[in-house]
């Protein structure tokens, strides 16, 4: 089974590319120190995950944007899970056929599959969840043996996680419900209080090493986020539940909508989530009927459905939040291990004596094997949708051939490239400085060196051609008040240019058309905003300046001894296509 999810998997994973947050761990990699603690310990939309950060470096350095790093990462990401997973499921039912009932539903339904496509995510949530199964395991073992290094192992296992995804800071609670549930459905009245004392070395550690975490965090993140819309974090999670988790317990959502930048969200059929509603009652149903003591784990169950969500909602929405964000699915793989998990506690737990219609029969085992058959079937179907419109990505195409182009460019030309903001549907403003064409491509091969100054204006268009090009007359310099000349700039009299307006806060392009005197440097800024310095040559020159900043004027200064500068009039703008 776990062969058969793997190759699913690998497809999915060999179809994607880069995406989003996947180009902003590229381009620190590609900027940065994989070893620095700027590096490792950077807030990531408010994530610490300096574990996620040092693999995806790792595999940046070896392979500079060759997908098929991130996509063996996955897989290899993807078994430790489902290896992690099994050995959880084998600690608490054995080897038994059972076994196969809660594993084929956490490795095949599509609840877990947006989590695994998108890189950044994975490399979130993978890790994760197998620290997640792991310390469940451990936890168990602890308890059943007494053996102390299960709270070693365990607790190495839950740092690890936490090291990926702060989110992990739920395994030690998780690990402890699961414990307790299965001591006390397998007959222990004060299963709380026998989980606690056999397992307080596990429990203790843990607590301390998420006590340290939790300091680690507040000083690395600013977390400002919190919303308070209590009413719009209801209605995400009413949509999850309706839109993503019902209809994934029958291997839904079959349909998937995509609006390019955003990533897939779950639309599906009304058919799927009846025949979800369905395939829940029933399961409880049967479950009620047949198992004893079966009622904690259904309510813990619901619980974490809840929990694991509204804290991600809090922080991620606003009373202008789309629905959509709770169809995306992506915070929902840690329910599925806990779901499994759960499954795993229930059918231990003993049967009821008026339950014998349930014994193990042929028909009971042919039933049991369509429904099975009918999930995998639905859920690789969701699969197969999901992977169609994954593959939407305008990435792969402006990354493929901005690459070339700039590539043709070094090998034409020695002059630098002017950085410049790529595609929105790649890397929006928000994202700045990993927006920045500098960044994406830090190691694009070939490439010419990017700058704040050029004597050759070209950009990247839309689809990531390079193009010449020229500065949009958004506004412009003054003619100067000296004939033949200009505006004279020397080191000891630097010159105020006017513009015929004000500019507001962006990052501008001025074309600086000059005379110099001799070989030197100037520095330019507007009148709000930071300096650069910019290289000059003797003779009739021209140069273009990436400002940022606003204000009504240019200021230029002369920094080489003995360099005297007419700087004339010029358009102050965007670059655009000639």
């Amino acid at each position: 089974m776990i062969a058969l999810q793997l190759a699913v998997r690998a497809v999915v994973a060999f179809h994607g590319y880069f995406y989003w947050d996947d180009l902003i761990l590229t381009g620190r990699a590609s900027t940065q120190g994989l070893l620095s603690p700027s590096y490792l310990f950077d807030d990531h939309d408010g994530h610490v995950m300096p574990g996620a950060f040092l693999i995806a470096g790792g595999i940046t350095r070896l392979a500079p944007l060759e997908w098929i790093g991130p996509a063996l990462s996955l897989v290899v990401l993807q078994l430790i899970a489902s290896l992690a997973l099994l050995r959880a499921l084998h600690v608490m039912l054995g080897w038994r056929p059972v076994l196969l009932a809660p594993l084929t539903f956490a490795l095949f339904t599509p609840l877990a599959l947006p989590s695994f496509a998108w890189w950044a995510a994975a490399l979130n949530a993978l890790p994760m969840v197998a620290a997640l199964a792991w310390v469940c395991a451990d936890a168990v073992l602890l308890v059943r043996t007494g053996d102390r290094r299960y709270a070693v192992t365990g607790t190495v296992a839950f740092l690890v996680g936490l090291t990926f995804f702060e989110k992990a800071a739920v395994i030690p609670f998780v690990a402890f419900a699961v414990t307790a549930l299965l001591v006390h459905v397998t007959g222990d009245g004060s299963a709380v209080r026998t989980t606690w004392r056999r397992g307080v070395r596990l429990w203790s550690a843990c607590l301390a090493v998420t006590a340290a975490w939790v300091g680690v965090y507040l000083l690395v993140v600013d977390q400002q986020r919190w919303s308070f819309d209590l009413g719009m974090t209801w209605d995400l999670l009413l949509r999850s539940v309706t839109h993503g988790i019902v209809p994934g317990l029958v291997g839904g959502p079959w349909d998937w909508q995509r609006w390019a930048p955003a990533s897939p969200w779950a639309t599906p059929p009304v058919v799927v989530m009846a025949l979800g509603w369905l395939a829940l009652a029933a399961v409880i149903a049967v479950t009620v009927a047949r198992k004893q003591r079966i009622g904690p784990v259904w309510a813990v169950a619901g619980a974490y459905a809840v929990a694991c969500q509204v804290p991600i909602y809090l922080m991620r929405s606003s009373e202008f939040t789309a629905l959509e964000l709770a169809q995306a699915l992506r915070y929902l793989p840690d329910l599925v291990v806990v779901l499994a998990l759960l499954a795993a506690v229930g059918l231990c737990a003993p049967n009821r004596e008026t339950s014998g219609r349930l014994d193990r029969s042929r028909a009971r085992d042919v039933v049991i094997a369509c429904l099975a058959a009918l999930f995998v079937g639905s859920s690789l179907y969701s699969t197969a949708t999901f992977d169609a419109i994954w593959q939407d990505n305008p990435t792969k195409a402006y990354m493929e051939t901005g690459s070339a182009a700039l590539a043709q460019a070094g090998r034409e030309s020695d002059a630098p490239m002017l950085d410049q903001e790529v595609d929105p549907l790649i890397l929006q403003r928000i994202q700045w400085p990993e927006n920045l064409a500098s960044h994406v491509f830090a190691l694009s091969p070939g490439r010419p060196e990017f700058a704040d100054s050029t004597t050759n204006l070209r950009m990247l268009d839309m689809s990531g051609r390079l193009l010449d090009a020229k500065v949009t007359w958004v506004r412009f310099m003054k003619p100067g008040p000296l004939p033949q000349c200009g505006y004279l700039v020397q080191p000891d009299a630097p010159a105020r240019i006017p513009l015929d307006g004000p500019l507001l806060p962006s990052e501008w392009t001025a074309e600086v058309n000059y005379l110099a005197n001799s070989d030197g440097s100037m520095t330019l800024s507007l009148s709000e905003g930071s300096e650069v310095k910019v290289p000059v040559r003797p003779g009739l020159n021209r140069v273009f300046v990436r400002l940022s900043g606003a204000g009504d004027a240019l200021h230029v200064r002369a920094n080489t001894s003995a360099l005297s500068v007419c700087v004339a009039s010029g358009p102050v703008g965007y670059i655009a296509p000639k």
